[in-house]
């Protein structure tokens, strides 16, 4: 049994129930890799002393990431990963990740800030992922003329 130490950022500013964020933050590290079947996630009272959070915020996370087929609990022994998301291609020592860390780093040399690049990386994803689907939204601007 491994017990992963894995802190949850709640960021309360951002309008993302709590439970939610332990939820897509549990998700990201299954796609990561960081997570694998088998790991122990932090117990409940762990969470609410490092995040502070409610122990019934992780408790619902952790009902839904178990809804999902993702975790399981086990009854005096806590909550483990039963599945993963990873994806060889999307792993941190995967070449992609690789082009991806050096492209961050040119965006923040040409004095991009977190969230330009994050816009960057949003509009992009969306224009790929969306390409072809009638969803796709589409900016128009007035010139006022």
């Amino acid at each position: 049994m491994v017990v992963v130490v894995m802190e949850f950022r709640i960021d309360r500013r951002n309008g993302v129930p709590a439970f939610q964020q332990i939820v897509q933050q549990t998700k990201q590290a299954l796609r990561l890799g960081v997570l694998v079947p088998g790991d122990r996630l932090p117990t409940a009272k762990d969470v609410a002393e490092v995040s502070a959070v409610n122990p019934n915020t992780t408790l619902k996370a952790y009902r839904e990431l178990e809804r999902e087929g993702l975790v399981e609990p086990r009854p005096g022994k806590g909550t483990f990963v039963r599945r993963t998301l990873a994806r060889p291609s999307a792993s941190t020592d995967s070449p992609l990740y690789g082009e991806l860390v050096a492209w961050v780093s040119r965006a923040a040399e040409a004095g991009l800030e977190q969230e330009d690049v994050a816009a960057l990386v949003a509009s992009a994803m969306e224009k790929q992922y969306a390409a072809g689907t009638e969803t796709a939204a589409t900016t128009t601007r007035s010139t006022g003329e």
